[in-house]
C-alpha cells in the first residue's frame, strides 16, 4: 500500500530556512568573541622549534589551583589537564596513549614511557601561555613553564563548554581566571602611587620684595676641553650584581621576575640572575 507524498508548505519552508543560517552565525559569533577576549587578555609567548628556550616572552601566568601536571619539553605530546566542578583532573589517557605510541615506535618501551618526565604545579606558582585553542567542546590554553633544574615543561589546561555550547565570553573569562590570571608588572606599585595627589602645600607669608641686584662683572668663557682617553667599553660577567650590571648599562627595557630568577632585557641582549648575581646572558 502506497501513501502519497505530501510536498512541504512554501511558507513552513520559508519559515524555517533563515533559522539555521541565524543559528550557525550566533554560534560563530560566540567563538569570535570569545578569540578576541583572549587575544586582548594575554600576550602569547613564542618558543623555539624544538621548545627548548623563549624566543620572545609574552604574559606570566600565576596559577590559583593545585594539580596541572606538565611534561618535560622533549616529549612528543603535552600533557592534558582539564578544569571542572573547581577542580584541576590531570593526564587524560589519549596524552599518555601518544607518548606510549611514540616512545615504542622509536625503539622504546612502556616503562620507559610511564617515566616519562613530568611536574606537578601547585597554587602561587607561575608560567607562561603559548597558545589557546576554540574547539568544538571546550577553550584549551596551552602552557610552558620556566626552567626547574635546567628542565622545561610544557602541557595544556582544558576549559570544557558546557552540553558542547560555548557559554557567554565574560563567563567563560571569568572561568579561566578561576584557575589563572595574568601577574601585573613590576612598576604596577610605583605608578599606583605616583597616581595619588600630593598633600597641598601650607599656606605661607607673602614673600618679601626682592633687593636689588648689584651687577655682576663678565664671567671668561671656559678653556677648550683638554683630549683624554676614551672611557673603558662597558663589562659584563658572570657573578656581577644588578646594582652593577645597571651602572654600566643603564635601566633595562623590561624586567621579568620567575621565582628565584629575573631577567633584564636590553635592546640586544638579556640577562638572566639566579640570587640577584649573573647567571647567563643571552
Amino acid at each position: 500500500m502506497r501513501f502519497p507524498i505530501r510536498p512541504i508548505p512554501v511558507i513552513l519552508l520559508l519559515t524555517l530556512s533563515p533559522a539555521l543560517p541565524r543559528l550557525a552565525a550566533q554560534t560563530s559569533g560566540n567563538s569570535a568573541e570569545l578569540q578576541q577576549k583572549l587575544n586582548a587578555e594575554f600576550t602569547l609567548t613564542k618558543t623555539t622549534d624544538d621548545r627548548s628556550d623563549i624566543v620572545t616572552a609574552g604574559s606570566v601566568l600565576v596559577l590559583h589551583k593545585d594539580g596541572v601536571v606538565m611534561y618535560s619539553t622533549p616529549t612528543p605530546a603535552p600533557s592534558m589537564n582539564t578544569y571542572r566542578d573547581g577542580r584541576i583532573s590531570a593526564n587524560s589517557a589519549s596524552n599518555i596513549g601518544k607518548v606510549w605510541a611514540h616512545s615504542l615506535m622509536h625503539g622504546g618501551t612502556v616503562q620507559d614511557a610511564a617515566a616519562t618526565p613530568q611536574r606537578r604545579f601547585v597554587s602561587g606558582e607561575k608560567f607562561w601561555v603559548t597558545g589557546f585553542n576554540v574547539q568544538d567542546d571546550g577553550l584549551v590554553l596551552n602552557v610552558y613553564s620556566d626552567p626547574f633544574s635546567d628542565v622545561r615543561y610544557y602541557g595544556q589546561i582544558k576549559f570544557p563548554f558546557p552540553k558542547h555550547s560555548i557559554p557567554p565570553t565574560e563567563e567563560m573569562i571569568k572561568t579561566v581566571e578561576e584557575v589563572v590570571t595574568v601577574a601585573p608588572s613590576d612598576d604596577s606599585a610605583d605608578k599606583s602611587k605616583s597616581a595619588a595627589p600630593a598633600p597641598a602645600a601650607p599656606p605661607s607669608a607673602p614673600a618679601a620684595p626682592a633687593a636689588p641686584v648689584a651687577a655682576m662683572a663678565a664671567i671668561p668663557p671656559p678653556p677648550p676641553p683638554t683630549d683624554s682617553a676614551p672611557p673603558p667599553p662597558k663589562t659584563i660577567a658572570l657573578g656581577q650584581t644588578k646594582d652593577l650590571v645597571v651602572a654600566n648599562w643603564g635601566q633595562p627595557t623590561k624586567i621579568v621576575k620567575l621565582s628565584s630568577k629575573e631577567i633584564y632585557y636590553y635592546p640586544d641582549m638579556k640577562v638572566i640572575f639566579v640570587a640577584g648575581k649573573v647567571s647567563d646572558v643571552q
